[in-house]
């Protein structure tokens, strides 16, 4: 499935418990982001370039750290650990299968390994780059040069593929206990239990039965998807879309409110632009009957009637 790189992503079935986030899949936590809790996965974990991370990481498939990051826990693996230079590990490593490690690695309370063992002194991607261009320079292949310039100044934009189920957290966002901070857009997946107040920088989507116990901030649209439940406040400059047998516990302030009549809402509605009430059962009508005019089934169905 692609993904934008801007976007924090919390996959389906998703527990914040009191310090640590225990999901499914692959864990992605890009440069430069905090993250106030641990994490346990059934897939493998890649922690970027001068990463925070204040709890523990538990995971059944590889771990993989880049330069500079920081776990203030233990790091568990049951296959290979990866640790960047200057990687600080504050706890204890254990792991079941191989340890790479580069220069300066601190393991404070040190570590135990069932594989093999290799530390290194790598170097950097960028050098690797450099002198493919030299090469390339010597050769007289300019067109081929200007080609990888390209590619690697427009890399930054591109979609990457990654697995079904992945938690992904962009470069320089937080995930903390009480405050949490999203530069762009957010989605969260059906059944998951969220901890913290949350400020996003975009659209924020939030799939079925899941709870977030704190409030809601964003410069985009919200949507919450079915039986959804939020604690606090819901505060947002676009539409906020409330489906069927939400619970909100707070106040609501957006630029326009369409809300379910299923909905419960503990505080008060402040919306510029309007309250709209829908019925359920009549919206979900409605949108049936513009998808069969679409694709014409409307005409087909009232032939048969009238041959009836």
């Amino acid at each position: 499935m692609p993904f934008d790189r801007k976007t924090l992503i919390i996959p389906d079935n998703t527990r914040f418990e009191e310090h640590l986030i225990v999901t499914n899949g692959d864990v992605i936590i890009c440069d430069r982001s905090i993250l106030e809790f641990g994490v346990k996965t059934d897939g493998r974990v890649f922690i970027g370039e001068g990463v925070s991370i204040e709890g523990d990481v538990y995971a059944d498939n590889d771990i993989r750290s880049d330069i500079f990051s920081v776990i203030k826990g233990n790091v568990y693996s049951r296959a290979n650990v990866y640790l960047g230079e200057r990687v600080k590990i504050e706890g204890k490593l254990s792991l079941k299968g191989d340890l790479d490690v580069g220069d300066n690695v601190e393991i404070k309370e040190g570590f135990e390994a069932k594989g093999w063992i290799n530390i290194r002194s790598p170097i950097p991607l960028v050098i690797y780059i450099f002198i493919y261009l030299l090469q390339l320079l010597k050769l007289g292949k300019s067109e081929e040069i200007d080609k990888i310039l390209r590619e690697l100044e427009e890399g930054g934009d591109e979609l990457i593929p990654v697995s079904e189920t992945f938690l992904f957290i962009p470069e320089g966002a937080m995930i903390g206990l009480q405050k949490s901070r999203v530069g762009y857009n957010m989605r969260i997946g059906s059944n998951c239990k969220i901890i913290g107040n949350y400020d996003i920088d975009g659209n924020l989507s939030v799939g079925n039965k899941t709870r977030i116990s704190g409030s809601i901030s964003s410069i985009g649209d919200i949507h919450l998807g079915k039986e959804a439940a939020v604690d606090g406040n819901i505060n947002s400059k676009g539409e906020v879309k409330i489906e069927n047998k939400v619970v909100v516990k707070g106040n609501i302030y957006a630029s326009k409110i369409i809300l379910s009549k299923n909905a419960t809402i503990g505080g008060a509605l402040f919306a510029e632009n309007g309250v709209t009430f829908v019925q359920p059962s009549i919206h979900k009508k409605m949108k049936e009957k513009v998808k069969r005019f679409e694709n014409n089934t409307d005409v087909v169905d009232e032939i048969k009637e009238i041959l009836e």
